[in-house]
């Protein structure tokens, strides 16, 4: 038993009347027993409970992402332009298909760096996660050693940490969600959290709205200077198109609100549905060939954001034609090539 983090377990777990916020430096503590598994079992799990019924505060949050900053992997810098870090729950999808594949392979095919990062099917959901999606269009990230990760990242523009693999520390913790029953306070870190060494535009999806608060503390902190939070479709960073999107355009210490209705913008429509895994992998790969449908739109509509919002088009109107361009003049689908090639000779 560790003694230290019984301390820790204490001032979180005593309560609404004597029991008390972590500082930063402890959250760092807590987070780094855990990882190491320096904690009990026992001790790991009333701690998860404990904060997740307590809620936790920006300031945790920030001293969680630096234990991870320090036993976690991270990306080497590429460059001087910023790599958007998309933070997508890692428990997967169950109502919408998810848009992320599409998104980010018209980022970097416009010369934008991503980094995604998740891992297999994972409680309290049990969605489908992202990994299977790629997978469907012939990219397995979950093979590759983290030198191989770098070089295709390098090569591509485009990175995925698979935490299985890539952080087996943070894959260790996996067991106790489902074990509470609950989704702990590492599932809104996650979203927060940036695996790269160099100069990042975090982009974290939400649900509930206390949590953006919490990510403008955490992000102020850890001195991001640029992100974005989404309250996106179940949780996600894909703008919804039956609804108004609501976002936060983050700069240094402010935070800006943009409300997106897609009907102003001709996408008002049902998002598209998850029926199966091989469904949307197939509709994946019709938009990935240009072909129109209400995939397409919402690839539009997604991507005709994210490359105004990171800075590659003057205007959403702009970032709509050029994801358009992008897709229906083989733009994405020689990237996605690119990509299955490049992982193909370090997997076999």
């Amino acid at each position: 038993m560790s003694h230290a983090f019984r301390e820790l377990l204490r001032k979180i777990g005593s309560g609404p009347h004597t029991g008390q916020n972590l500082t930063r430096a402890e959250a760092a503590a807590a987070t780094r027993m855990m990882l190491l598994q320096e904690a009990t079992p026992a001790q790991i799990g009333a701690f998860m409970i404990a904060h997740r019924i307590r809620r936790p505060t920006g300031e945790e949050l920030a001293g969680m992402l630096d234990a991870y900053a320090e036993l976690g992997p991270s990306l080497t810098s590429i460059g001087a332009q910023p790599v958007v870090v998309f933070g997508i729950p890692y428990d997967g999808r169950t109502r919408t298909a998810p848009l992320a594949p599409l998104t980010t392979l018209i980022l970097a095919a416009a010369g934008c760096p991503v980094i995604l990062h998740g891992g297999d099917r994972m409680p309290t959901k049990e969605g489908d996660p992202l990994i299977l999606f790629w997978q469907g269009l012939g990219v397995d990230w979950t093979q590759l050693a983290w030198p191989q990760l770098q070089s295709v990242f390098e090569q591509t523009g485009l990175g995925f940490v698979y935490l299985p693999q890539h952080f087996p520390l943070a894959q260790g913790l996996v067991p106790y969600r489902e074990q509470i029953g609950k989704r702990p306070p590492f599932a809104t870190m996650e979203l927060m959290w940036c695996p790269y060494a160099g100069v990042a535009h975090v982009v974290s999806g939400f649900v509930h709205p206390p949590t953006e608060g919490m990510f403008q503390t955490a992000f102020g902190l850890r001195g991001i200077q640029t992100f974005t939070t989404v309250k996106g479709l179940e949780g996600s960073c894909d703008l919804p198109r039956e609804r108004t999107a609501i976002l936060g355009l983050g700069q240094r210490d402010r935070i800006d609100r943009l409300h997106l209705h897609p009907r102003d913008f001709g996408f008002e429509a049902v998002n598209v549905p998850l029926d199966s895994v091989a469904t949307v992998v197939q509709g994946l790969r019709e938009t990935i060939e240009g072909k129109p449908s209400e995939w397409m739109q919402s690839a539009l509509w997604n991507g005709g954001f994210y490359l105004w919002r990171c800075g590659v088009s003057p205007t959403i109107e702009a970032g709509i034609v050029e994801a358009e361009r992008l897709l229906t003049q083989g733009q994405v689908k020689k990237l996605l090539q690119t990509l299955q090639h490049a992982l193909t000779p370090v997997l076999q």
